[in-house]
């Protein structure tokens, strides 16, 4: 299952990531610009907010296989999408 989420403290709060990885403490986050999906971002989970619904048009830039490039296309088309909400 895809998930991405969302910083709610720490210097990047408010930055989306893909969720690589969870284990009981931590969640491994990857944006495929600064955090790659080789070394992705442990972070506790209580700072994080899951993003459980996305857009059909985020689900299909990772349909295909997952690189740093997909994952920094699927994050900028979410940003986009809603943007684009909020505008209407």
């Amino acid at each position: 299952m895809i998930e991405f989420a969302k910083s709610m403290a720490g210097h990047d709060r408010n930055h989306i990531y893909l969720v690589t990885g969870k284990d009981e403490r931590f969640v491994y986050l990857a944006d495929g610009n600064v955090k790659l999906l080789a070394e992705p971002k442990k972070k506790n989970r209580k700072h994080i907010q899951i993003i459980y619904r996305l857009p059909e048009e985020v689900l299909e830039c990772l349909e295909q296989e997952i690189t740093d490039l997909t994952v920094k296309r699927a994050i900028k088309a979410y940003v986009r999408i809603l943007k684009e909400r909020a505008e209407s």
